[in-house]
């Protein structure tokens, strides 16, 4: 079998995909990598193939929702040259989807850590309920765009989110972190993290002198930057953070802050070595908690945020922190608190069994394997 691995170029998906490709190729099918040049020392050390995409960022999630047209592009071109059997690509990379539909290809889509869209039955409250419906209707403007410059006919689905479903989607988080009564699409299985990343070089030396925190930031998304109470939280505090900068904006760690800051491509042996991860609930960092069994402190803004860091507390893995212009007393003791909660780390550990055992990468190959047969 013949597979294409399109998924956007950043860390959070491109790794996932790595991973599931890494399997696909244990099980002898070819595999091809399509992605910026600059990835191809992550592909070559994940041990794939890289078809080198012309456009530096047409696969890049920060401009998913106007570089629709040069995905597809790429995508297309890529698919004349390879001739592949079936695809496997990203939730967001619409360019994918419309390329397989006009080629005829089977698609696999690896979705994020929780469901994003409405499901087929309610189970989420009136308000979650609400942002779902927004986010699809949103969503599938740009699709139907993309559609339409594409020359393809227009689509009659049962259900509006189908074609963002594309063959088979995959969740990589717990079936816990989705309310209990509600039903997902037909298309819809949950695999697990699909997770990946590549080796640090070297141990990193951080001072042992105090326990760390481990602390990712996303976009704010026109909300709340999360730097003042870091640097409150962080300032005469037992805890010591280790800041990854993420996809945000540039570091603005007070004086005397006892923060880390740094952009590294992994993330798994700090959080390895922290009692807690404080995050805005993305994927990645979420997910990276989940399966080394820490708890969770969420401050989300936008985007995914609010769903995952709802999911988290849902499934009893975390705790919010607390608002802008908490006393910086209150927010040392959430930390101290979040850390220490015997509840959240048993629940995180319980699930982090169930991720860890649950081979995340062979289920999801299967999926490949199924939607091209």
């Amino acid at each position: 079998m013949n597979v294409l691995l399109c998924p956007l170029g950043d860390p959070g998906y491109l790794y996932p995909a790595l991973a599931v490709g890494r399997e696909l190729r244990r099980r002898s099918h070819t595999v091809h990598v399509l992605a910026a040049p600059r990835a191809a020392p992550l592909v070559t050390e994940a041990g794939l193939d890289l078809s080198a995409a012309t456009d530096d960022t047409a696969l890049s999630v920060a401009h998913w929702t106007v570089r629709g047209p040069e995905q597809y592009t790429e995508v297309a071109r890529a698919v004349r040259r390879l001739r592949p059997d079936v695809l496997l690509t990203s939730v967001l990379n619409h360019g994918a989807l419309v390329a397989a539909e006009a080629a005829d290809l089977p698609v696999v889509v690896l979705g994020l850590a929780a469901h994003l869209w409405p499901y087929r039955s309610e189970g989420a409250g009136p308000a979650d309920t609400h942002d779902r419906t927004w986010r699809l209707t949103e969503t599938l403007k740009h699709y139907q765009a993309l559609r339409a410059a594409a020359g393809l006919a227009p689509r009659h689905d049962r259900h509006p989110d189908t074609p963002l479903l594309g063959t088979i989607f995959l969740l990589r988080g717990h079936r816990d972190l989705e309310p209990a009564d509600a039903e997902l699409p037909p298309a819809v299985r949950h695999v697990g993290p699909c997770w990946w990343e590549p080796e640090p070089p070297f141990a990193e030396p951080l001072p042992d002198s105090k326990p760390l925190a481990y602390v990712h930031l996303g976009r704010t998304f026109g909300g709340t930057s999360l730097w003042p109470r870091l640097n409150a939280a962080f300032t005469a505090s037992t805890y010591r953070a280790v800041v990854e900068l993420g996809r945000s904006g540039a570091p603005e760690a007070a004086e005397g802050a006892d923060l880390i800051v740094g952009r590294r491509p992994w993330m798994g042996p700090l959080v390895d070595r922290s009692d807690l991860v404080l995050t805005n609930a993305t994927s990645a960092p979420v997910l990276a908690a989940l399966l080394h069994g820490k708890p969770l402190l969420v401050a989300p803004n936008g985007s995914e945020q609010q769903v995952l860091a709802a999911a988290c507390l849902r499934a009893g893995v975390a705790r919010r922190l607390p608002e802008p212009g908490t006393p910086a007393t209150d927010l040392r003791t959430a930390i101290e608190e979040t850390a220490h909660d015997a509840q959240l780390r048993s629940r995180a550990k319980e699930i982090a069994a169930t991720l860890t055992d649950g081979k995340s990468e062979f289920h999801a190959a299967d999926a490949v394997e199924s939607a091209a047969h």
